[in-house]
């Protein structure tokens, strides 16, 4: 079983931020399963859907306490870090860039920290980039700002292309063939 954790901020006027590319990618991978079902635990603090392979979780603690939502389900459902994928939102890449990594540092972002101090480092990554504002004190608004309707037509197609990755990480032992074969620059 595969826990999938796309991170973002509950609420709707955050849906179309750049920092629910997350909770993006999660909505169009559950649209597109036949057979899903709620979970509907309180100490998970997380939207969570289960299919036939799989648990997607929304974390519903904002971003900066995704680690909690992120532990609570990983322990119940005794899953391993190797078996954990984490779609989230990255400065440091331009955007539609798609990058794929285990472990390594937050990087500033606040959404991993979190998980890293809950479960540790060493889980699958999907790095989306949403690319930087010119000057760095303008981070914080400027990921908890809307795409452009131009970003957001050509995020149909990221989305796409994430959920294919996705289904190539559960069919492979090999990260570095996920990352030769789904890696956009």
């Amino acid at each position: 079983m595969f826990l999938i954790a796309g991170l973002g901020n509950i609420g709707e006027k955050y849906s179309l931020t750049r920092h629910n590319v997350g909770f993006m990618v999660v909505d169009l991978a559950i649209k597109t399963q036949q057979h899903t079902s709620t979970i509907n635990k309180s100490n998970f603090n997380a939207d969570v859907i289960k299919t036939t392979d799989c648990l997607y979780i929304k974390p519903t603690t904002y971003m900066n306490n995704s680690g909690m939502a992120l532990n609570a389900v990983k322990e119940y459902y005794k899953i391993e870090n190797k078996h954990i994928i984490v779609i989230h939102d990255d400065l440091d890449l331009p955007f539609g860039c798609v990058k794929f990594k285990i472990g390594g540092g937050h990087g500033g972002h606040n959404g991993l920290r979190s998980i890293d101090a809950h479960i540790g480092n060493d889980y699958i990554r999907i790095r989306i980039g949403i690319g930087k504002p010119l000057h760095k004190e303008d981070v914080a608004n400027y990921v908890l700002s809307n795409f452009s309707k131009e970003e957001l037509n050509k995020l149909e197609d990221i989305i796409t292309h994430t959920l294919k990755a996705i289904e190539s990480i559960k069919n492979t032992d090999s990260i570095d063939e996920v990352k030769s074969k789904f890696t956009l620059k």
